[in-house]
């Protein structure tokens, strides 16, 4: 069977419906995909040609999608590292492509990720059934909002490109790209937001969050514009997303909302749904059945994906990833810790747990879903705090400082640290960012200790049963906002300190 890729027939982005498209690529086989996509790599990528060669495999001797999963992975710095930029794209040119973004380098050296219209119009279809299925954007008069940073780095840049494709295939689309300046971002919806049905902010989930929190103070009302939210770069919580809906006015968070899997190596992996969001937010609500099908006591961002656009497998609990871009990604180990759930055996899953239509998690069954797999992530181990034999995770703080009444006084930052005291015991160590304008005191701090000590207790089973009674309320330190040892402002912030 011929695998209809866009990057076959760039046009067909443009030409035909989402529908079409997507009932298309489901008709494939994506292991016959992805072991096409090797031959062609194998035949006209001269980095890959010299992997292979130095691993002693003979490329005509992967006939089968057995022989394919057999192959060495590659890596950052196996092979992204390891060989010129030039011989890792296809033709060993860079000159096939006419755009490149560029890695955050925080696991590293920045590198560089060259791609053509075609792979762009791939990740384009993800965006599309974001504003489509979830937004209803055929029928809405839309201004787009890019709030991610602009420049070579991959979000502001390459979202803009790509919401520019869904305007040119003829949706009613306005972008405005004032990047990450929130004085910019008023500007715009003072003057522009008023004349559309709808309006998108796309950008990372803290400083989205800030955007909405300031621009309330500013006297911006946002029930009046129809927001929605896109989100990207970071797993957060469904009581931070609830959050954030209530201060947009919004009562639809598997509708109003959706979360980008994405990274600047393969692009958009995967995206969530309305169908993917009812489902995380039943998993919220029943940490047990979250734990049995994760395996881990925190919620990982759960996404679609087409696997035919990239074909994910799973190596010791991390993700690796088949796809085409312009340097094309063969086996690749991304790193991520997650797994992955087939769409029947996620929705027989949920039976066996007596959900059928997820009707009171917010899904709308006559809105359609579509049969697409399911990947889930948790991001980076090593952003865990290990505290007496249990790992804590961020994500489960987080849930601690959404409670109602502490929303009010803080951002929704922290460092989180499990330091020796002076007696040598290790204690659980929480700095918080409050809001701008609230004061610091012992009442809330106190407040917030309980808090998060009850979420922990409730979402971690580790800490619940590893962790000292005596030991379990963390010691919590309050700082103003935007201070410049634990908040500084302009820098991609870590939760956690060793």
């Amino acid at each position: 069977m011929t695998v209809p890729l866009l990057a076959d027939q760039p046009l067909r982005f443009l030409d035909r419906s989402l529908e079409d498209l997507l009932a298309e690529r489901l008709a494939c086989d994506p292991g016959v995909a992805a072991l096409s996509l090797f031959q062609r790599a194998a035949a006209e990528v001269p980095a890959y040609q010299s992997f292979l060669a130095a691993h002693g495999i003979r490329p005509d001797a992967v006939r089968t999608l057995a022989d394919f999963v057999r192959l060495p992975l590659t890596d950052k710095p196996n092979y992204m590292q390891a060989y010129p930029l030039p011989e890792r794209c296809w033709g060993g040119n860079l000159a096939g492509c006419d755009r490149i973004a560029v890695s955050s380098g925080s696991t590293g050296k920045p590198t560089f990720w060259p791609r053509a219209l075609h792979h762009e119009l791939d990740i384009a279809l993800r965006f599309e059934q974001v504003f489509r299925d979830a937004f209803q954007v055929h029928a809405r008069s839309t201004l787009a909002v890019v709030c991610f940073a602009l420049g070579n780095w991959v979000g502001g840049i390459y979202t803009t490109s790509c919401l520019w494709h869904l305007a040119r295939k003829g949706y009613p689309i306005t972008v405005a790209t004032p990047g990450n300046r929130s004085d910019e971002i008023f500007r715009v919806i003072r003057e522009l937001a008023p004349h559309f049905e709808q309006t998108v902010l796309l950008g990372y989930p803290p400083f989205v969050k800030d955007v909405i929190d300031g621009g309330a103070a500013a006297g911006i009302s946002w029930e009046r514009h129809a927001v929605k939210l896109v989100f990207a770069g970071e797993v957060f919580s469904e009581e931070w997303r609830s959050l954030v809906c209530a201060r947009i006015g919004s009562d639809s968070p598997c509708y109003d909302t959706a979360s980008l899997y994405g990274t600047a190596d393969g692009g958009v992996l995967g995206n969530e749904t309305p169908l993917s969001i009812a489902i995380r937010r039943f998993f919220a609500a029943h940490p047990q059945a979250a734990r049995e099908l994760f395996g881990e006591s925190r919620l990982p961002t759960l996404v679609q994906y087409d696997p035919l656009s990239r074909y994910f497998e799973l190596h010791e609990g991390t993700l690796v990833v088949t796809g085409d871009n312009g340097v094309p990604l063969l086996r690749y180990h991304i790193a991520d810790r997650g797994g992955l759930v087939g769409y029947a055996e996620m929705r027989d899953f949920l039976r066996d747990w007596g959900t059928h239509d997820l009707t009171e998690y917010g899904f709308d069954p006559a809105w359609g879903e579509r049969p697409l797999p399911f990947v889930y992530l948790f991001g980076r181990a090593d952003f865990t705090v290990s505290y007496y034999g249990a790992n804590i995770y961020p994500e489960n703080v987080t849930v601690g400082l959404e409670q109602p009444g502490i929303v009010d006084w803080v951002s929704g930052k922290f460092v989180l640290e499990a330091p020796e005291d002076s007696a040598g015991d290790r204690e659980l160590l929480l700095t918080v960012e409050l809001l701008p304008g609230v004061e610091a005191d012992e009442a809330k701090a106190a407040s917030i200790a309980e808090s998060v000590r009850t979420e922990l207790l409730r979402l971690n089973s580790e800490f619940a049963h590893y962790t000292p009674r005596a030991r379990q309320t963390p010691h919590v330190v309050l700082r103003p906002f935007g201070d410049p040892e634990y908040f500084p402002a302009g820098v991609k912030h870590r939760y956690t300190r060793r």
